[in-house]
């Protein structure tokens, strides 16, 4: 009896423990409030966490919960963390980091060095929020810090002259990426092709000097494969995997595109990883042989490249779209083998996020998409326009959290209330 009672009291305990556990981190969500503090969210796989959204929008599209502008010229998309929107863009001849509250208010505006004027003009990347604070690259070069808060710079490297970096015609254009207390970048300088830097203080931890490839456009993932943590990215030719602890260049790839516009974010998943870029390079999946430090074809197909969309994987299908110059379909193949699911030519060259079962595809040109993700692959719902404008203006990817939808366009950021109104309401 006295073995029972034991038991009993130790289930009650863990029980007691499990529910404070939960209660505090429920407290700890509803306190930092909706949060995507990164490119493509946490992990950077672009499914947002959230449920109960929107099946189909009303006609005209979701209602508007706000607007604001000026956000500077440039692509930059949001990330948002504890109850703060950032964005960055160019304000004459500087780039500045733009920080909004929850209803739109400007909270802060600070500088992150001079604005791009090459290729293209305008900011591309937006500040990664890690543990209070901001990091963010700047085309040309200067990667800073700031405390989230106030917008006060912490420390700013200039990629140029630590690590004498090389890049193309657009830029740089990496969303840098946080592990632990380390900041990932590839500035593909000979000084450095890929470094970490101490998030607390930007001194360098480790410079690889292995890789001999320049930077691409490329904004890394990192995982862990074989018990490793590895940051996986592409270079101007090449796709790669590197130790994310010591900076060892783990295995590397040809991928030799027909344009030098490398972007498109990896896609991993259990040892295999997509990449692609656009003017019909093709997509491949390659599967990865830490062994031989190298990365085998699992299959090729030359329609399925991608220029600036991004690339989703929901339960085996991957979706994406092709160039507009090259394979023009939106496309959902079978992540394993390629094979095509469905295909459709009517949306344009889109950029694509994921939540709650649904794609949010925006059309470069203004038209906003809700897809059904299906069976047999996906549906059209609904759609509206954002008001039309020239080619490649709306290249910033959506971002679904806390319930809405935010979509920028050069100098304004809308955001739409994309939440399922309960029965009765």
């Amino acid at each position: 009896m006295k073995c029972i009672i034991a038991a009993w009291t130790a289930a009650a305990l863990l029980l007691a423990l499990s529910m404070m556990a939960g209660f505090a981190d429920s407290a700890k969500e509803s306190r930092d409030g909706p949060s995507w503090p990164e490119f493509h969210g946490p992990g950077r796989s672009n499914i947002a966490p959230e449920k109960g959204l929107l099946k189909r929008w009303p006609e005209g599209g979701p209602p508007l919960v706000w607007k604001y502008a000026p956000c500077g010229n440039g692509y930059s998309g949001v990330t948002i963390a504890q109850g703060m929107v950032f964005t960055a863009g160019d304000f004459g001849d500087t780039e500045m980091l733009v920080t909004l509250d929850l209803n739109g208010k400007l909270l802060w505006k600070s500088p992150n060095g001079p604005a791009w004027e090459g290729a293209s003009p305008g900011s591309r990347t937006m500040p990664t929020f890690d543990d209070g604070r901001l990091f963010h690259m700047n085309p040309n070069g200067r990667l800073a810090a700031f405390e989230a808060r106030t917008g006060k710079e912490l420390w700013a490297v200039d990629l140029n002259r630590r690590f004498d970096a090389k890049y193309g015609v657009w830029g740089l254009a990496e969303n840098v990426v946080v592990e632990g207390d380390k900041v990932l970048c590839m500035p593909g300088g000979p000084k450095g092709r890929v470094v970490a830097l101490d998030k607390r203080t930007g001194q360098t931890v480790w410079a690889n000097t292995e890789i001999k490839d320049i930077a691409a456009y490329c904004s890394p993932v990192v995982v862990t494969h074989r018990g490793v943590r590895q940051l996986i990215t592409m270079s101007q030719k090449m796709v790669l995997g590197v130790d994310v602890e010591t900076g060892k260049l783990l295995w590397s790839a040809p991928f030799v595109p027909t344009s030098p516009q490398n972007a498109l974010t990896p896609v991993f998943h259990d040892g295999y990883v997509f990449v692609a870029c656009g003017h019909s390079s093709g997509g491949t999946v390659l599967k990865i042989d830490p062994d031989a430090r190298t990365a085998t074809t699992v299959w090729y197909r030359k329609d399925l490249d991608n220029c600036h969309g991004g690339a989703v994987l929901v339960d085996g299908k991957l979706f994406g779209c092709g160039c507009r110059q090259g394979g023009k379909n939106f496309y959902c193949v079978d992540f394993q083998t390629g094979r095509t699911l469905q295909l459709d030519k009517t949306l344009g060259k889109v950029g694509i996020s994921c939540a709650d079962g649904m794609l949010y595809c925006l059309n470069h040109r203004g038209i906003m998409s809700l897809l059904a993700i299906t069976p047999e692959g996906f549906e059209i719902v609904s759609q509206f326009d954002l008001g039309k404008r020239p080619d490649n203006t709306y290249l910033a990817h959506p971002v679904i959290c806390g319930g809405r939808l935010y979509v920028r366009c050069e100098q304004e950021l809308r955001v739409f209330d994309v939440r399922a109104k309960a029965e009765g309401s």
